[in-house]
């Protein structure tokens, strides 16, 4: 069996306990660097060349070189996505209140371990300025930090010190330099993941056919995301403009949140499968592809897609699980039974095929698809199944509080039992 070697990094969150007495020495660097951050933004905005401008921040403002620098970088990369994606909206230079602290180790800060185990911090708010206390979070983040301050596989990386709810806490970036992952071709079962704007939905596909699906349903990232777009619309209107950036920033802790649990979710249901590949599409090109009118673009233009990729993607790794991307050509279009392909065929949550009346949940049969295509794109050693059946659909939530999830497909075929597909004329899907 192949295996490469891979860098990976990981960032670990944690609280932090301050020694008393500096808590505001840090509150106040944090303060230092939204300044450093909107400067950046007001010469990016004026023209100025990005190269000069480091210097200057640099210069202007009361924070170590390095904290300065890497905030410069993080505020010319929201520039540059702004210009590069017309879902990203200019960045504003007038926002007030703390901004991340960030560092690179053994510069704007260290960590230290103790003989009881205890892993302490010294963080440079500013020059010549330090706040020193003690870590607390998870055991298993405690317990890679610890790995990676003691073990030559592992480095420390930048770090940030963020305040939510007016409590302080450090990101670390820890990185496994010798991470070794399975080659996708040497894979014995390959996952289809079918990401959607209120779920995603797995299918597991091997030698003898799909052995197992689930969909995974978010519906409350989609509404707390027009929530909160109203309620900015209303504040932005009423001029009240620091309050239209914190909710912009509590809608976006909120979403990564809620990605990290259902991208944790994803790997985890796909360990059970024997040398699993997750296979995923490659949507870069598909925003430029959305064109649905004004409304139903924001709606669109603004979910998940790629950060849910992207975690996933990132977990998968750490559990030596490769991932593969395809072409998503007719994905949600193909039927699996017989391979025909119809825009008509799909109608929100349910498919039926217009050639064979075969009928699935649209997402699920969108995620066999995408298992199927991976056979051949990612050049697995083995033809793709004929598949004559398919298992029950099961479905997971992260939390049922929004209405409007669907469970399972609206069905009427006599075939379709339970959400199984009992019967059908299946052929080989190429």
């Amino acid at each position: 069996m192949t295996r490469k070697q891979q860098s990976l990094t990981k960032t670990l969150d944690f609280q932090m306990n301050i020694e008393s007495g500096n808590e505001g020495v840090l509150y106040d660097g944090t303060v230092e660097a939204r300044k450093a951050y909107n400067e950046t933004i007001r010469l990016a905005k004026q023209g100025m060349d990005w190269d000069d401008i480091d210097d200057i921040v640099a210069e202007k403002f009361d924070l170590v070189k390095n904290t300065a620098q890497r905030i410069v970088a993080k505020a010319l990369e929201a520039m540059e996505n702004y210009y590069e994606y017309d879902d990203f909206e200019i960045p504003s230079h007038t926002k007030d209140g703390s901004y991340p602290l960030r560092s690179n180790y053994e510069e704007g800060y260290t960590l230290s371990l103790s003989d009881e185990g205890e892993i302490a911090f010294r963080v440079s708010a500013k020059p010549y300025k330090h706040v020193k206390g003690t870590l607390d979070g998870s055991p298993e983040q405690l317990d890679l930090l610890r790995t990676a301050l003691q073990s030559d596989e592992w480095s420390i990386g930048t770090s940030e010190v963020v305040y939510y709810d007016d409590e302080p806490e450090l990101h670390v970036n820890v990185t496994n330099e010798d991470l070794t992952i399975r080659d996708k071709q040497d894979s014995q079962t390959l996952i289809g993941l079918d990401v959607n704007e209120d779920n995603v939905a797995l299918a597991a596909l091997d030698e003898d056919g799909v052995q197992d699906s689930k969909v995974i349903e978010f519906p409350e990232i989609k509404f707390e995301r027009h929530r909160y777009f109203t309620i900015r619309k209303r504040v932005q209107n009423a001029e009240k403009y620091s309050v239209f950036h914190a909710l912009g920033d509590k809608e976006k802790r909120f979403v990564q949140d809620k990605t990290h649990k259902v991208s944790r979710q994803v790997v985890e249901w796909c360990q059970q499968f024997e040398d699993p590949c997750i296979v995923l599409e490659d949507l870069k090109e598909m925003r430029e592809d959305i064109d649905y009118g004004t409304r139903m673009n924001r709606r669109l233009h603004h979910l998940p897609f790629n950060l849910i990729q992207r975690f996933v993607s990132y977990k998968a790794a750490f559990e030596g699980i490769p991932v593969a991307w395809i072409n998503p050509e007719y994905t949600s279009q193909r039927c699996t039974m017989c391979g025909h392909a119809e825009k008509a065929n799909r109608k929100r949550k349910r498919f039926k095929c217009r050639e064979c009346s075969h009928q699935d949940h649209s997402d699920r049969n969108a995620g066999v698809n995408i298992a199927v295509k991976g056979v051949s794109e990612t050049e697995v050693d083995w033809n793709v199944p004929t598949l004559y059946t398919l298992p029950v659909i099961r479905t997971g939530e992260l939390r049922r509080s929004v209405s409007g999830c669907v469970n399972q497909p609206s069905v009427t075929h006599p075939t379709v039992r339970d959400d199984t597909v009992d019967g059908g004329n299946g052929s080989i899907i190429g």
